[in-house]
């Protein structure tokens, strides 16, 4: 009889245990902190626009690999990112992932499973984490940005936290030089109006990292 094959998009509140918590403030805010502060100057500014309680979606820009480890050390709580189903088909990377609390999903589109679980994470003491781009921009712009981080807000009630990064695009040109800068904006609350809530994450994002939005071009 084959095993049944193990679906990462759908965790349950009691996945994100005090077992996964501990490897990823190992991982996180000791492995890769050290790095960031030591080797990459890091400066972190906006701490204080984290809401106390769970109920908001951290949204950063994308430029590195290294984001989403440099997020969930520099914010105070525990961050489920998504993560593309294909990352899941690699056996470490699976284990890795996977134990630092990583969902996966289909980047095309937001299925229910990946409602669900993200209901469930607000049940625990993580947050839920998604980069709007999908996928990293160019260095300098926010390119690539679609809806489906404001209409996951929108259905699950959870406000829109942006997080603007600088700097780590430099680290795999430069690996040994460069800084890092990571700012928290103020949280957007969530509303009916899905352009609306990705057009304030756009101008948070802008004035966070001063950089620009670059439109997508229309094919005819």
């Amino acid at each position: 009889m084959s095993k049944e094959k193990k679906n990462y998009a759908k965790r349950s509140a009691e996945s994100f245990n005090k077992f996964r918590s501990f490897f990823q403030i190992l991982v996180c805010k000791y492995f890769y902190m050290i790095r960031f502060k030591l080797v990459y100057r890091l400066k972190v500014e906006g701490l204080e626009n984290v809401p106390k309680d769970n109920e908001y979606i951290v949204c950063p820009n994308h430029l590195s690999t290294l984001d989403p480890p440099l997020v969930c050390g520099v914010l105070p709580r525990r961050i489920a990112f998504m993560a593309k189903q294909e990352l899941f088909d690699i056996r470490f990377l699976r284990w890795w992932i996977d134990w630092l609390g990583a969902i996966a999903v289909n980047r095309e589109s937001l299925g229910p499973s990946t409602i669900k679980t993200v209901m469930n994470i607000k049940k625990s003491e993580w947050v839920f984490g998604i980069f709007p781009q999908g996928t990293r921009g160019l260095p300098g712009t926010i390119s690539g940005v679609t809806k489906g981080f404001a209409g996951l807000a929108k259905i699950t009630k959870c406000a829109i936290l942006p997080v603007g990064i600088t700097g780590t695009e430099e680290v795999k040109r430069l690996p040994f030089s460069g800084k890092i800068v990571v700012k928290v904006g103020k949280p957007i609350p969530y509303s009916d109006d899905v352009e609306g809530m990705v057009s304030q994450w756009i101008d948070s994002i802008q004035k966070l990292t001063g950089y620009k939005y670059v439109q997508p071009e229309i094919k005819d």
